[in-house]
């Protein structure tokens, strides 16, 4: 397998330097490929997709009519993260999450943030994500957002950006995972002699997380809260509570009485003293919140409210992923923190601004417009691979709820070589680091590279026609320091704008 046909097309390539020589990070695996003949690369390949059914790696894609289980495309070409690159990185999402957790925490109790004027009242009060239940609540521990998946994008000028923050029920990590035991299995050669960071440790850091919130007193019981079977996440949930080694619940399994949360068991019931939910508020407690929810325990809210059980996320974090508040974290951190933020977020144009608003609607065909509580790619639209006929439709929507979206520049993301066929080809992608808050902060080593598989797109989500690739973060920023700077061939370089 060569590289003498990849094309740069004046992307910013993860493997690739502008002249077409691996990044020193990347010149041991480049080597590696350049190795292997084009059948063995497609060998592997097809094994990775072998593996991935055998263990049953799939997600659920609502509304598809021909079946809502499918298995994740993955791409066995890693991204390469120097040592140096991630350490900023990783100090850079720190600090995020300290800020937004003193936010989150401020805002459902004194909120001066608001009084001093530093994000209008206005835009906290109308998000879908702010829970006035939660309004003078004290989480265990202080901590609102246990686990956090923060969503960063490298645009062609080199930068990594912010391009939004989950912090309800993020997901993903189930694949990082996954991902790195196959190219384990895979690249077996490139991993003995390499530095790679592990990521493996995730789910002992996750429980041990998990243990820290429990109320004092014994052992605790610790479950994961699931929706059931078809949820698009339910692999994972079912993945990560086999390997901390908790029970998978749902809420049927779960009853609340004398202010504790039991668990149904064949010895009776057994106290509950920590739920990792993965279900999002609205349908956690049909006492709290929807009144129509299946899904949840009647009461947790209340045993919750009173200190009897801990619930990771806490509900109310929801607010933070609003992406028209995303647009004031900058802010956020300089008010808590009094500093810059390390990781920028992309430039944003707020819609319910009204000098915003206009220049929006004016250049629709420039910018990416999303809804401020829609994800997986769903509520957006990307203006230059726009028809007039969905600007106008969208120009529409922008005026009827102007508060519900903000818009961004178009960025060109980075990209790195991607088997398509049996070719190499550059494809578009982002990254999802998981970020755990417990007596300090830790930050999984790289996270889930998502790729958008379709030539040209820069719409990365799985439910979009997206893949994933394993993110090997270097201990050191070369994988192998003694290994030769690549010889031979080197990728294409081309002055067309990526």
């Amino acid at each position: 397998m060569r590289f003498e046909e990849y094309q740069l097309d004046g992307c910013f390539d993860e493997m690739f330097g502008e002249a077409g020589q691996p990044r020193p990070a990347a010149r041991l695996l480049a080597k590696r490929i350049e190795g292997l003949p084009t059948e063995e690369l497609v060998s592997r390949q097809r094994a990775a997709d072998r593996a991935l059914v055998q263990m049953g790696i799939t997600f659920n894609v609502y509304g598809e009519s021909a079946g809502v289980e499918k298995t994740l495309p993955f791409d066995l070409i890693p991204r390469i993260i120097a040592g140096t690159e991630w350490n900023r990185i990783e100090r850079g999402l720190k600090q995020r999450i300290q800020a937004l957790n003193l936010f989150l925490d401020d805002l459902y109790h004194d909120q001066h943030i608001l009084n001093d004027g530093i994000i209008p009242r206005e835009v906290i009060l109308s998000s879908k994500g702010f829970r006035p239940q939660c309004v003078g609540f004290k989480p265990p521990r202080g901590i609102w957002c246990h686990i956090t998946g923060t969503d960063l994008v490298r645009h062609h000028d080199g930068q990594i950006y912010v391009l939004e923050d989950n912090l309800r029920c993020p997901s993903g990590v189930s694949y990082v995972l996954q991902n790195r035991q196959l190219m384990k299995s895979l690249f077996p050669g490139v991993f003995a002699s390499a530095r790679i960071r592990p990521v493996s440790n995730y789910p002992l850091r996750l429980r041990d997380m998990l243990e820290y919130l429990a109320p004092d007193g014994g052992p605790p019981r610790m479950v994961l809260l699931t929706p059931g079977v078809f949820n698009s996440a339910y692999f994972e949930h079912s993945f990560l509570a086999q390997q901390m080694g908790i029970e998978l619940v749902e809420g049927s399994d779960l009853v609340v009485s004398d202010g504790y949360v039991w668990m149904r068991t064949t010895r009776g019931f057994e106290k509950v003293d920590v739920i990792y939910r993965r279900i999002d508020d609205d349908f956690l407690d049909p006492l709290a919140f929807r009144a129509d929810s299946m899904l949840g325990v009647p009461g947790l809210m209340e045993a919750y409210r009173a200190g009897n059980v801990a619930l990771a996320n806490a509900p109310g974090t929801g607010v933070a992923d609003d992406k028209v508040v995303y647009a004031y974290v900058p802010k956020i951190i300089k008010y808590y923190l009094k500093q810059e933020a390390i990781l920028p977020n992309v430039p944003t144009y707020i819609c319910s601004e009204e000098a915003d608003l206009n220049y929006v609607l004016e250049n629709l065909d420039k910018l990416v417009v999303k809804a401020a509580n829609e994800s997986g790619g769903y509520g957006m639209l990307i203006g230059p691979h726009s028809t007039a006929e969905m600007r106008a439709d969208f120009a529409q929507k922008i005026q009827q709820n102007p508060r519900n979206y903000i818009a961004q520049p178009t960025l060109s993301l980075s990209r790195v070589p991607t088997l398509i066929n049996e070719t190499l080809e550059g494809r578009h992608v982002d990254l999802r680091p998981y970020i755990l808050y417990s007596k300090e902060i830790f930050v999984l080593p790289g996270g889930l590279t998502r790729v958008a598989l379709k030539k040209g797109s820069l719409v990365v989500n799985s439910s979009q026609g997206g893949g994933t690739k394993d993110s090997w973060v270097l201990a050191e920023n070369e994988l192998d320091e003694k290994e030769p700077a690549l010889e031979g061939q080197s990728a294409k370089t081309e002055a067309a704008p990526c």
